[in-house]
């Protein structure tokens, strides 16, 4: 087992796995830029280093400063948590360069579901459904007409680097594809260096369903049961839960297997998240793997007790997994809590937080690094907490998110809590009766 593992992040995930680290024995590192020096994950953690000012170039994304940070205090592993370098294929290999064990997949396994048209072919060759669309590729306009045509419209242009909703496109009519085919590749480029389009038909109604999967070094790969993303805004998840209200026993085995496969053909190790769109049908198809820890894998976490990143750095070390499936008990609900004011389009607001109050009681959990004084930088993702609740059912976990939220208080910075306790009075939500494009006709 490690020594010692410096966590190549910052907020709640970086705390996250401090506290992971210390009840398995595991000594901490923290890193921060200047911005964060007053974080809780560098006071606890055992070490901490600053690498940089507030930028995250300088900082979080500055690979020699982390290695040398690494080298310095003796870290035998690095956990890069999620976003910054977590599916950075040169970040990892640099790691192994130095001897220092990258916590997650190798450089190659990344690289493979990194780019979404080689994962795609992955997929196809695995026998993983996939949805229609361009093999690679759309070298031009005319191309990506013809392609579009033949598909049916709508179609949806995607980025092959992309993430986040970047470079993505819905497009509804041949007219409109022009112009839509530009802002996608003037996003893409801007976003990712990679001005590479592909399409894929457009899915009416889906559903943003995962499946949290776990592989070892050994070959060996299973499942930990789904999760519903389907709450978002402009491809960004705002709320998730498990089981789906819409995922019966049978999808929920058929897709969980497709998922091991997804995983086996490239011999994943380490957590991953293969990622489907269902349509109104219960058809599934493959979307993407994130090669990571996911920001809502607490929600897996509550409904199969188990800690998701010990089995991580444990696969790291080369400890062997079961094997063994695993499917949910109980409903389990995350609520991001982010610096926006949802009643001015989610405008962010950071500054300086004046009192805080956390959720509390019988099955509520809450992962923050904020704390009364903590000033939110304007540098990073809007990310202050998450409230995770898990209850016998659903019903009970909608009651329950809904006081958890009433009574989490937080001054000083506009958050987007009254956005959630709108979502839990919301008729269609109770019902579980949503789909990705929810959010279009809700109001608050």
């Amino acid at each position: 087992m490690f020594q010692k593992i410096l966590i190549a992040n910052r907020g709640e995930i970086a705390l996250r796995v401090i506290r992971t680290c210390k009840e398995m024995g595991i000594k901490t590192v923290a890193v921060y830029s200047t911005a964060d020096k007053d974080s809780l994950h560098v006071r606890f953690a055992d070490e901490a280093v600053c690498i940089g000012p507030p930028s995250s170039t300088d900082s979080y994304l500055n690979v020699p400063h982390i290695m040398a940070a690494a080298e310095v205090t003796n870290a035998d592993a690095i956990h890069p948590g999620y976003g910054f370098l977590a599916e950075n294929a040169h970040f990892a290999e640099i790691c192994a360069d130095y001897n220092i064990k990258f916590i997650g997949p190798t450089a190659e396994m990344i690289r493979s579901m990194g780019d979404k048209i080689t994962a795609k072919q992955t997929m196809i060759r695995a026998g993983v459904p996939v949805i229609p669309g361009s093999d690679g590729l759309v070298h031009d306009i005319e191309e990506g007409k013809k392609i579009a045509g033949e598909v049916g419209y709508p179609v949806i242009l995607k980025a092959t680097a992309g993430g986040g909703g970047k470079g993505m496109r819905e497009v509804w009519e041949e007219a409109a594809f022009e112009k839509h085919w530009n802002s996608a590749r003037q996003e893409a480029k801007a976003s990712f260096g990679n001005d590479g389009i592909y399409i894929e038909k457009f899915i009416e109604e889906p559903r943003h369903i995962e499946i949290q999967i776990v592989g070892d070094q050994y070959g060996t790969a299973c499942h930990l049961s789904e999760r519903d993303c389907s709450i978002q805004r402009r491809h960004q998840k705002l709320l998730e839960e498990s089981p789906s209200p819409f995922v019966d026993q049978d999808l929920r085995e058929k897709m969980g297997e497709a998922a091991i496969k997804a995983a086996k053909s490239i011999n994943y190790e380490s957590l991953g998240t293969v990622e489907f769109l269902v349509d109104k049908y219960k058809n599934f198809y493959f979307m993407e793997m994130n090669t990571r820890v996911q920001v809502e894998h607490p929600v897996t976490e509550e409904v199969i007790n188990f800690d998701l990143i010990k089995e991580q750095i444990k696969v790291a070390a080369g400890v062997a997994i079961s094997g063994k499936n695993y499917f949910p008990v109980g409903h389990a609900i995350e609520c991001r809590i982010n610096a926006e004011d949802p009643y001015n389009d989610f405008r962010p607001s950071p500054g300086r937080i004046t009192e805080l109050h956390t959720s509390k009681g019988h099955g509520v959990r809450v992962d923050t690094h904020i704390h009364a004084g903590y000033t939110v930088p304007p540098y990073y993702d809007s990310l202050l907490a998450k409230v995770i609740v898990h209850a016998n059912d659903r019903n009970e976990a909608i009651a329950k998110m809904k006081r958890a939220l009433e009574e989490f208080i937080i001054e000083g910075v506009k958050t987007t809590i009254p956005f959630h306790l709108k979502l839990m009075d919301d008729e269609r939500f109770i019902e579980g009766n949503f789909n990705t494009g929810f959010l279009k006709d809700f109001e608050y």
